[in-house]
């Protein structure tokens, strides 16, 4: 039966989201400082020849090996192969696990306490299949909106990214799991991503793509991977920035790894900071070719073009990094067999990881229009059409040799493709299920799958009281064209004439839901359809995506997601395009994303942040109080509505003019839940630090807090502000 209240299923279920419910952390796992890491690895590569020191620089090679990349072992002193594995959304190439919610979902939470569970559960899980590295989480940015793998990562603002990554990282490292910060840096794009150089000027790469890697090593990830492109003419892995900035700036102690086969050479990747290279062999289509270090990197060292102390820096922080995260102390036993499928009876690692992954997918939903508050559905809604393939599942999805690693957009979409995937997830809820199990016996169900007969289609929507059309638009890693997409999507319209059945539903029900599952943002000219009422936007919410959906559209969960990108009304509003250039110059500098838009007072269709809720938020005066090098802004928000719901309250800084800064930036965030009935109030506080307030000076290549009037703006959305403040430093 539908719910005529929603107040109290909506009070426990948000009471879970912010908190309530847990993962069960590893209580064996012991963690350890750097200094104390770092004592004992000395110890150990002190007792290791040339050689040994060097094996455990090396991958062994690709196809041949447990993992997507393995160390070699070494005996006397004895130190393990060191498994690592994909990917930033949970463990691929692996049976019995969890496809949790993607990156860009974990963004569009705004929730740092659930950000940090989607860690603990991923880090319980590798460390259950014995994997000693996750190659996650992804941190690139949505630089262009048809960015292809935009969707493991966490958005378009560098404030997001930096709390969602160090979230991340320090859940899963609770677990005992060496965490990896990639791509290292400005791989914006699939587009050429083997030969384009990202051309990036030194305040830019600072404010925006240095933060969240900075962010990153403040919570002590132990891994850094560098990317495939270059970075002003030089190919990242043997880039000086590796040095420079990842270990001399900001102090990283962990070790740089390659993407596969990123490597470029012996000589200047060690000496500019590189410490791993994977797979290991040189050569992609032989798998026991040479690699650039194995025999390679001891040459070097004997022939006197690398000094030994390098090599004893590159054992030395990869094997600080495994005593730091408390590997020597019972690690489990690697049990993936990446490359031949570990089988559907290997160890089970899911336990109870489905509740938390639907909570995740009902917090993340982005409630983005809700006209004659027509959501949630009510007791009167006796029928309702559910149309397009987008709801349903299909075996293709399951079948490991037509869609590997999800390569193909036949039903429902929980997740993007690539090496960022769950490639066999035990199941997958589809929206047309969780819909059914909500209503059970009360409400009448019509469907159909298909998106190109009109007429059927039309039949189905006229039908029902209520009709809801589900739409995707997909991306993934450039290595393979998936509906003649390689990587970086080439259109923001809808996939399986997507846009025709929207409009077609539309035309033909005055009552039409939209729902759209995608990796990003896409282009709605059917958006102000007077007969469409609500547009939902789930994006990838993992495996139990038809459950948490439900919970949202029966208001059982009341909405609280909000955007991590822009939604643009046309496309060129956006500031750039993935560019098949191989010189890619980043003019657009500071004004990324939202920036872009404030910059040029360009109106978005939905602004970063934006989002709905079934109850309605007032906010009180904002106080501020400002000295040398830090700032306090306090806040009340109450909930003036009828339901129980929680509240992303956003802070964004403006700077002096003479920073020449963007408009507005990101510089803080709160999720609150608040009881209904206008007789609660949260008072949300903020505090700006020296991070927050700095910007890069490139003469004195330093953070430095600029002198004049800041302006504080509190509100809902990048543009939704209902309160501001100013302050003089």
């Amino acid at each position: 039966m539908l719910v005529s209240s929603i107040s109290k299923a909506s009070s426990l279920l948000l009471l879970a989201l912010l908190g309530a419910s847990s993962v069960t952390t590893n209580a064996d796992v012991k963690l350890r400082s750097w200094d104390e890491a770092q004592d004992l690895a000395k110890e150990l590569v002190g007792q290791m020849s040339l050689e040994q020191k060097v094996n455990i620089t090396t991958g062994m090679g690709f196809n041949i090996t447990p993992c997507v990349g393995n160390t070699y072992a070494i005996t006397n002193p004895d130190f393990p192969s060191l498994c690592l594995q994909d990917g930033p959304l949970g463990v691929r190439s692996s049976y019995n696990v969890s496809a949790g919610v993607a990156g860009i979902n974990a963004a569009a939470s705004f929730d740092r306490k659930a950000i940090l569970q989607r860690g603990e559960m991923m880090g319980q899980e590798f460390r259950g299949k014995g994997a000693h590295i996750q190659l996650g989480p992804a941190m690139n940015f949505m630089r262009t909106a048809e960015s292809g793998r935009g969707w493991e990562s966490f958005g378009e603002d560098p404030f997001l990214q930096g709390v969602a990554a160090a979230e991340t990282i320090t859940g899963v490292q609770s677990q005992g799991v060496i965490s990896t910060a990639k791509h290292f840096i400005n791989n914006e794009q699939e587009t050429n991503r083997h030969e384009e150089s990202s051309n990036v000027d030194d305040r830019t790469l600072h404010e925006i793509y240095l933060w969240p890697f900075a962010r990153s090593v403040e919570a002590g990830v132990g891994s850094v991977m560098c990317s495939y492109n270059k970075v002003n003419g030089t190919s990242a892995c043997e880039n000086d920035m590796m040095n420079r900035i990842l270990k001399d700036e900001l102090d990283f102690k962990g070790f740089i790894q390659t993407d596969w086969w990123a490597a470029m050479s012996t000589v200047q990747s060690a000496v500019n900071g590189l410490d791993m290279v994977m797979p290991g062999n040189m050569n992609t289509t032989d798998d026991h070719s040479p690699s650039y270090y194995g025999a390679n990197l001891v040459n070097a060292v004997k022939n006197g073009k690398v000094d030994e102390s390098r090599v004893n820096d590159m054992a030395l922080r990869i094997v600080a990094a495994y005593y730091k995260m408390g590997q020597d102390n019972d690690f489990p036993k690697t049990t993936i067999d990446s490359f031949h499928v570990d089988p559907k009876g290997s160890v089970d690692v899911e336990g109870d990881h489905k509740t938390l992954v639907r909570e995740m997918g009902a917090a993340s939903v982005v409630l983005l229009t809700n006209q004659d508050n027509i959501l949630p559905l009510k007791e009167t809604d006796k029928s309702i059409s559910v149309i397009g393939s987008d709801a349903f599942n299909d075996p293709l999805l399951f079948d490991p040799e037509n869609c590997s690693n999800f390569m193909c957009d036949p039903a429902t979409l929980i997740q993007g493709w690539g090496s960022g995937v769950v490639s066999h997830p035990s199941y997958i809820v589809p929206p047309i299920e969780g819909i059914k199990s909500r209503v059970g016996n009360d409400v009448k169900i019509q469907s159909t799958n298909d998106n190109y007969d009109m007429e059927k289609v039309k039949q189905i929507a006229e039908a029902s009281d209520i009709a809801i059309v589900f739409a995707n638009s997909d991306s993934g890693e450039g290595s393979t064209p998936v509906n003649g997409t390689k990587g970086d999507r080439s259109t923001l319209t809808l996939w399986n004439n997507g846009d025709k059945l929207v409009q077609s539903v539309a035309d033909a029900n005055k009552n039409t839901i939209v729902v759209v599952h995608s990796v990003g943002a896409i282009l709605m000219p059917w958006a102000n359809h007077e007969n469409i009422k609500a547009i939902v936007w789930p994006g990838l919410p993992g495996a139990e995506s038809g459950n948490s959906l439900a919970d949202v559209l029966f208001g059982d969960v009341n909405p609280s997601g909000r955007l991590p990108y822009t939604i643009a009304k046309e496309l060129g509003d956006y500031v750039t395009t993935p560019s098949a250039d191989l010189e890619i110059d980043y003019t657009e500098k500071l004004n990324i994303g939202y920036r872009w838009f404030d910059s040029k007072k360009i109106d978005p269709l939905f602004a970063f942040g934006h989002g709905l809720s079934y109850t309605k938020f007032d906010y009180g005066e904002l106080k501020v109080k400002a000295r040398k090098d830090q700032v306090n802004a306090e806040i009340q928000v109450q909930n003036t509505g009828d339901v129980d719901g929680a509240e992303v309250v956003q802070l964004y800084l403006s700077f002096p003019e003479s920073a020449e800064e963007p408009p507005k930036v990101l510089r803080g965030f709160e999720k609150v839940f608040i009881k209904a009935g206008g007789h609660h109030k949260e008072s949300v506080k903020f505090e700006l630090t020296k991070t927050e307030l700095s910007i890069w000076d490139v003469t004195t290549q330093s953070w430095v807090i600029p002198s004049g009037q800041f302006e504080i703006h509190v509100g809902a959305s990048s543009r939704d502000i209902r309160q501001f403040a100013t302050f003089t430093l």
